[in-house]
């Protein structure tokens, strides 16, 4: 079995588990040095030596490797000593922001958030995409995920600044409701 842990980090820290509880019991498992710890590039594959000979013969196969890896492997590095006390930052930032969201008459709900995702579903009489719009306007970057939900990320360069300013922006947004039907 394997395991994609690209936001493996994330749940850890919420559950307070460790990643070779999940080692050992998946064959193979990735982790993702980008999107929990905020390095520019950055995945791993680990597992037991029988499945990585075999990883290391497909990536050889499709022309995979990289020879000047260790500035990689150093912001890694870097990113494992400095940047994994930030992913409760990271989490406290969207359950604020998931807050807001229940308090506004135009979000129908929000799902329960745990680490740093926040998923919500907007009135069905409105567009995701007009919402998304006036995000970018004002320099949020949130997606649409279908269905009239939208989904916020949060990650360690965001500055409580920022969490105050998606709050204002998001309290401040004035619906166009829309008659038409919309394309899911």
């Amino acid at each position: 079995m394997h395991l994609d842990g690209s936001r493996l980090m994330n749940a850890l820290a919420v559950t307070g588990e460790k990643a070779s509880e999940y080692g050992a019991i998946f064959d193979t498992l990735t982790f993702c040095f980008s999107k929990a710890l905020g390095c520019p590039v950055g995945s791993v594959l680990t597992g037991k030596k029988v499945h990585m000979d075999k990883a290391r013969r497909v990536r050889k196969a499709f022309g995979g490797g990289m020879r000047q890896a260790g500035i990689l492997a150093a912001a890694c590095v870097y990113a494992l000593d400095n940047n994994l006390n930030q992913l409760q930052k990271d989490h406290h930032h969207s359950k604020e922001i998931a807050t807001a969201l229940q308090a506004l008459n135009y979000v129908e709900y929000v799902m329960p958030v745990e680490t740093n995702i926040i998923i919500f579903k907007l009135a069905d009489n409105l567009s995701d995409k007009a919402f998304i719009e006036y995000l970018a306007q004002n320099n949020i970057q949130a997606f649409a995920i279908g269905g009239n939900q939208v989904r916020f990320v949060t990650h360690l360069d965001i500055l409580p600044e920022q969490i105050k300013l998606v709050i204002a922006v998001a309290t401040n947004y004035k619906p166009r409701i829309s008659n038409s039907i919309r394309n899911i």
